[in-house]
């Protein structure tokens, strides 16, 4: 994949660079000698070595953008035959960008998707669906004044669809000075992994955001070290599940779990090795006054006692926590995952110490809900009733309740025990009606997606308890952003 990566990524820029329609925007991306057409000139050999040189000048300069995607690239496609075949006869013979369509999107998560597929080799962890993200950022709504960002941003989905969305909702409206400022540092993300930061920084820039010769908006390293130098007034992310490499973040409580590595975040006000729970308060950190997130977490940080009933307090007290989306199982490409989406925003103390939260609204679309990822993938339309609950851009105070969607009073849910926001009021009909029975495959591919559920939360229980987790046994590093 990687491969293939820089190689469509060269056709791909060249294509831009030469389309009338974005010649007012788009400047040569690599420098002549080393663009495509350079490439596509050669034969043989004198392919192969140009191909090199093209790889070892585009790395030239570390913290570019181009330095990013070109850092320590190798060619390990060392047969000249094969390298000149995908570079005549497959990628060079194609139209990868066409105007009116998002076929560059397309073929970048046609590609993602095919790794993903191989959850053996972890890559499923970096993939969301593009439904679910569709989904959020329909109803978060971003503007051209946001500043948005993603703090474990995968290959950078979140950010290319919240950038796509800001250029077909407010484009008309923008001078060209403010159009081309989308991309200049209001749209940035993390990664921990360098590879995928490599196809994040690959991807942003083959959708107009950012600047080949400019800093990169796509930064390696690990989220949780530091508190954030800069704020966001929208977070979209879906950051990595389980406690795989996890590590310890000692907020204000002053306390330390068992782990050879810890970070002193006193921004942080419990202490925990449960990445998820760190990532929703590295999240909180990262909002400005007034900034919204919509962050998908799995079912733990619902109902996890100790430091999550903290997590939980402060959230439903300090922040506006006003929807919860339960996810249902069958969307991810790595199996047990039960996830949610949390929508909240960062508000001012109110007087008196008055709780910012007074209404949570929780959307239940597991219940009932089936879904694989080839025989009945999730679609957007399959999230069109839930967008249009949501009542995008108008006031909450004009939701209904319906069979899904419930709304909870900020005294019903501090009274749950722990907190527990794990709330659920539905029953699969298919569990009660005989004449109902789902297909066999869906039938097993449930019981695939618990049984690993459960291996993942008695994994957990084990790990913290001070066991010895077997590989094969610890949790799954679960889907990031694209």
């Amino acid at each position: 994949m990687e491969q293939l990566s820089y190689l469509l990524f060269l056709k791909m820029v060249d294509e831009i660079s030469t389309d009338p329609f974005t010649e007012d925007e788009a400047k040569a991306v690599v420098p002549s000698g080393y663009n495509w057409r350079s490439l596509a000139s050669l034969k043989g050999y004198e392919l192969e070595m140009h191909y090199r040189n093209i790889l070892n000048e585009l790395a030239r300069n570390p913290g570019t953008t181009l330095g990013t995607i070109f850092a320590k690239a190798q060619n390990r496609i060392t047969e000249p035959s094969l390298l000149e075949k995908l570079v005549i006869d497959l990628i060079g013979r194609e139209e990868w960008t066409v105007q009116g369509a998002d076929l560059k999107g397309d073929a970048y998560e046609g590609l993602l998707a095919k790794g993903a597929e191989d959850t053996k080799t972890g890559a499923g962890q970096y993939f969301t669906p593009r439904a679910l993200i569709d989904a959020m950022v329909d109803v978060m709504q971003p503007g051209p004044d946001d500043t948005i960002t993603d703090p474990a941003c995968g290959t950078g989905g979140f950010l290319i669809a919240a950038h796509h969305y800001i250029r077909e909702h407010h484009m008309q409206y923008l001078s060209r000075e403010r159009r081309l400022a989308l991309g200049a540092g209001r749209i940035w993300g993390n990664e921990l992994v360098t590879g995928t930061a490599r196809l994040a920084a690959m991807n942003m820039l083959l959708h107009g955001i950012g600047d080949a010769d400019g800093p990169s908006l796509i930064t390696v390293g690990d989220a949780l070290a530091e508190p954030p130098k800069k704020h966001a007034s929208l977070v979209l992310a879906n950051p990595p599940f389980g406690k795989k490499s996890a590590i310890t973040v000692i907020g204000t409580d002053g306390k330390a779990d068992r782990e050879d590595i810890s970070y002193d975040r006193q921004d942080f006000r419990a202490t925990t090795t449960n990445k998820q729970l760190n990532f929703l308060q590295h999240i909180m950190s990262l909002l400005e006054m007034n900034g919204r997130a919509a962050v998908v977490l799995p079912d733990n940080v619902l109902f996890e006692g100790g430091a999550g009933e903290k997590v939980r307090r402060r959230l439903l007290d300090e922040f506006d926590l006003h929807t919860i989306l339960r996810l249902p199982t069958g969307i991810f490409y790595a199996g047990g995952v039960k996830a949610n989406v949390l929508f909240f925003e960062k508000k001012p103390p109110r007087s008196g110490g008055v709780p910012n939260t007074t209404k949570l609204w929780v959307y239940d679309f597991r219940t009932a809900k089936h879904f694989t990822l080839k025989q009945h993938p999730l679609r957007r339309a399959d999230l069109e009733e839930f967008v249009q609950a949501y009542l995008p851009g108008r006031p909450r105070a004009g939701r209904e309740e319906s069979e899904r969607f419930k709304c909870f009073d900020y005294a019903e849910l501090i009274a749950r025990d722990k907190v527990n926001l794990d709330i659920t009021w539905m029953r699969d009909p298919a569990l009660d009606d005989a004449d109902s029975l789902l297909p066999p495959d869906v039938i097993a591919q449930e019981i695939i997606e618990d049984l690993q559920a459960a291996l993942n939360e008695f994994a957990a229980i084990a790990e913290a308890l001070g066991a010895e987790v077997p590989a094969d046994a610890e949790m799954i590093e679960e889907p990031m952003a694209y």
